[in-house]
């Protein structure tokens, strides 16, 4: 017969169990802490890599011809910033826009703002660059940090060239902070075009020496694109040789506000440097007083004219130059006109008479019936 098992084998039995429980799950409770540490981690690092992401530009269509629209998205780009769309010719992702935004057809651009995640979607119509293709989409800040991004596009029926080669050997860097040496003259104040010496050292880092480097100034006033124009340097800068450069930076007449001027060899920007211009107080003091001088003068010649064709009336004063009428006590003892006549000699109005009878005359020249007797004398 079989004994039955009492209630002092059932505890030993459940507490073999609970042992055996905690046995297996002590070192999964022993690494839940670890576990979540490691999900936090790999989040900041999944953070960290989309802020440092390169933005990224795509598009709806790879080719489309003049007059079509294609859609442009983009990521990884700063939240709110404000970008330029383009369609440029003579580039490539790889070496960029060759020649700036000369390059590009800037009248048919579009601004974009990024959303709150750093992406945006937008049209842009398509439009033919003013040089050969091959030509990419290009996507730029407008403010703030600088960043860009291209993609591969085809304007259908625009015409191709290869692009230029790039330069071997002599490579240049900017070893020094740049500077704007120069003032503004009197006529500045007056509108003429503000003039500066861009100032910079670089050297040569490359193996070749640079013979006659050819760079580029370029303009930017507020959120527009800079205009790049040509500044030959003549000179030979040796392989780990470095240069003086000044280079002359001329803004158009009449200019004034902040300006950003950039220097750029190779198709790289090597430097940029904020201009603040003031304003030519001058030709705003000349349009004043052009605007009180010229409406005088105008009242003046009015006045003038005026006065001249009016009609004038007995009581009206004679001017100032005119013939001024005798008083009455002059014009008393005139008499009316009328046939001339002789007086006879001796009489009151015979004008001999009238000399003789006037008292001008000295006490020697008197009559002699009326001069004085002298005393003694009979």
């Amino acid at each position: 017969m079989t004994g039955q098992a009492g209630p002092g084998a059932f505890r030993r039995d459940g507490r073999r169990r609970t042992a055996a429980l905690l046995v297996v799950l002590l070192p999964a409770l022993l690494l839940l802490p670890a576990t979540g540490a490691g999900a936090v981690d790999t989040t900041a690092t999944a953070v960290t890599t989309a802020a440092d992401a390169k933005p990224v530009v795509t598009l709806s269509a790879r080719q489309a011809g003049k007059g079509g629209e294609i859609t442009v998205k983009g990521r990884g780009w700063r939240p709110n910033a404000l970008l330029m769309m383009l369609i440029c010719g003579r580039s490539a992702p790889e070496r960029g826009v060759i020649g700036g935004t000369n390059s590009c057809a800037n009248a048919d651009g579009r601004a974009v703002t990024t959303d709150a995640k750093g992406g945006f979607r937008k049209k842009l119509p398509v439009a033919e660059p003013p040089v050969p293709c091959p030509c990419v989409v290009h996507v730029a800040t407008v403010t703030g940090e600088r960043a860009d991004a291209d993609a591969v596009f085809v304007v259908a029926g625009h015409p191709t060239a290869p692009l230029p080669k790039e330069g071997t050997g002599g490579r240049l860097a900017v070893l020094a902070t740049a500077r704007l040496e120069g003032d503004s003259g009197i006529l500045t104040w007056f509108g003429a075009p503000p003039a500066r010496r861009l100032v910079l050292t670089v050297g040569n880092l490359g193996s070749a020496p640079v013979e006659d480097p050819v760079f580029e100034i370029g303009t930017a006033h507020g959120v527009f694109a800079p205009q790049w124009e040509e500044r030959p340097w003549r000179g030979t800068i040796a392989s780990g040789r470095k240069a003086r450069i000044e280079l002359p930076v001329e803004l158009a007449a009449g200019a004034h506000g902040d300006y950003q001027i950039s220097l750029r060899y190779g198709g790289k920007v090597l430097v940029e440097q904020p201009w603040g211009v003031g304003r030519p107080w001058g030709v705003t003091l000349f349009w004043v007083l052009l605007c009180l001088v010229v409406p005088a003068a105008v009242f003046r010649i009015g006045m003038a004219v005026v006065d001249k064709v009016r009609p004038r009336s007995s009581r009206t004063p004679a001017r100032v130059g005119r013939r001024r009428p005798r008083p009455a006590a002059a014009t008393a003892g005139r008499r009316a006109p009328g046939p001339a006549t002789n007086p006879p000699a001796g009489s009151a109005d015979d004008p001999a008479a009238t000399t003789a009878a006037l008292p001008w005359f000295t006490p020697d020249s008197a009559p002699s019936g009326n001069r004085p007797t002298t005393k003694g004398q009979s």
